[in-house]
């Protein structure tokens, strides 16, 4: 392993570390080593990719896909991503629209029935 002058690897003897570490599980190191990388090269389209793997929330995903896309328009990956978390959000929300319409449904009907029964039995 070629190191730099300050005894470390360089750049992308880092990112290859950093990748092993996330293959492998070790979220926590491979962060630290991307956050590393990004800090000498902000727009580090691997390392930001990576983040984006081993982001915690939603949110933080959705940040990193947006920022590979802002350095690099024709990330198709990051595109990708970002498609299937919306349409993954809106199956979400279209599925509790369902589940509210429904309920209303039914207690629509039941305040009908109520009411049809307020009215036989006078």
């Amino acid at each position: 392993m070629a190191f730099m002058a300050s005894g470390g690897p360089n750049r992308e003897e880092l990112l290859q570390l950093a990748i092993r570490a996330a293959k492998e599980g070790n979220a926590d190191s491979a962060k630290m080593m991307f956050e590393q990388i990004l800090a000498q090269d902000k727009k580090n389209e691997r390392a930001m990719m990576w983040m984006a793997k081993l982001a915690e929330k939603k949110s933080e995903r959705k940040q990193w896909l947006d920022r590979v896309l802002a350095i690099n328009p024709d990330n198709e990956t990051a595109r990708q991503a970002l498609q299937k978390m919306a349409y993954s959000r809106s199956a979400n929300e279209n599925r509790t629209l369902l589940i509210f319409g429904m309920i209303a449904g039914v207690l629509i009907v039941l305040a009908l029935v109520l009411v049809a029964a307020l009215f036989l039995f006078r």
